[in-house]
């Protein structure tokens, strides 16, 4: 019977075959440009990492063929303590130049993300399908569940991305772009995509008398 521990394993390698290519993973694992193993098997670690956090301070849903990891609103203390984590990992996980790229790709997105994104909103961090599977729904089945308790919560949700391509499927999910930039590390362009509030089934509307 496979359990939690190996079904996030099989899920970092279908997240490291979906996102392999990305401008941001090729920066990050720059140290390991020259082999192909080593860098996978450093995608896969930073992957099952992302996947542990998320169950701390987002949500996750995955299958056997990709996973969504999001992040949620946190308290100034469980932010410092998430990013403190995540820079004792990473200082482990990524080589010097890879650690360098991460933090300086992160200082520039993050508060040009501030400009046009709500506080409170919930971040898409991670979404990747195996390229195999790719075209059959599976990305919208994995964003659906989080996608409709911010529905029920009434509050916004955000991405960034690097594919172009990907900007149809998310539109199809009523995220439209609010932003796009070229990120100075990677020397690629990416956007910021923004799902306003939808409709609010838990919230009532008062009337005058």
């Amino acid at each position: 019977m496979t359990n939690q521990h190996e079904i996030e394993r099989l899920a970092s390698a279908v997240l490291t075959e979906a996102l392999i290519d990305d401008p941001f993973y090729a920066a990050i694992t720059i140290d390991f440009e020259n082999d192909a193993v080593a860098r996978r098997a450093a995608l896969t670690d930073y992957f099952h990492y992302s996947l542990r956090e998320g169950y701390h301070i987002g949500t996750v849903t995955l299958d056997a063929h990709g996973a969504a990891i999001w992040t949620l609103p946190q308290s100034i203390e469980a932010a410092h303590s998430a990013a403190k984590a995540k820079h004792e990992t990473f200082t482990t996980l990524l080589g010097p130049r890879g650690l360098a790229n991460y933090r300086a790709i992160i200082d520039f997105m993050e508060p040009t993300a501030h400009t046009v994104v709500p506080e409170g909103s919930w971040y898409l961090s991670i979404l990747g399908v195996a390229p195999s599977q790719q075209g059959r729904g599976l990305g919208r089945a994995l964003l659906e569940p989080t996608l409709q308790q911010a529905d029920a919560a009434c509050v916004p949700c955000f991405l960034e991305t690097y594919n172009a391509a990907s900007l149809r499927f998310y539109e199809r999910l009523n995220f439209k772009v609010a932003a796009d930039h070229l990120e100075p590390t990677t020397q690629a362009r990416y956007w910021i995509m923004m799902r306003e509030r939808q409709s609010c089934p838990n919230v009532s509307v008062g009337h005058p008398d």
